[in-house]
């Protein structure tokens, strides 16, 4: 009796991070989505800078914005800031039209922060819907 081997090893790697990638794009895109839904919108260069990038060699998904101003409304700024690292004292500020501002700092809106953990069950969901019958 002989008994002939067969390794498809290589397809189940290929569907699994074929899998994978459409996992990340598709969770990437939500928390995008939700980052942008969550943003206060006066210019809507902050809304608009955010993105997300799947990367397919280390299997990742990365969301964020390259806008200064998008870290201010994520993290706030002055005494407002969520790690308590910001400035102490009141400073002013120039605004696009020219106008002065003195302020304390910016409140934070942690519009990518909350995006995620509005999101965090529906992506889990999905991640066992997409491989939970991997065994």
């Amino acid at each position: 009796m002989s008994i002939k081997f067969q390794n498809y090893s290589s397809q189940c790697k290929d569907a699994l991070k074929d899998a994978g990638l459409a996992f990340l794009e598709e969770a990437g895109g939500e928390i995008e989505a939700q980052t942008k839904k969550n943003c206060k919108v006066v210019t809507g260069k902050t809304k608009g800078s955010f993105s997300h990038i799947v990367d397919e060699d280390s299997m990742t998904c990365g969301i964020g914005s390259n806008y200064e101003n998008a870290i201010w409304e994520e993290l706030g700024t002055g005494i407002y800031a969520v790690e308590g690292n910001g400035r102490k004292t009141p400073w002013i500020w120039t605004d696009d039209q020219g106008k002065k501002h003195l302020t304390q700092g910016k409140h934070p809106r942690r519009m990518l922060f909350n995006a995620f953990n509005s999101l965090r069950s529906a992506i889990q969901r999905y991640a066992e819907e997409k491989f939970g019958g991997i065994g």
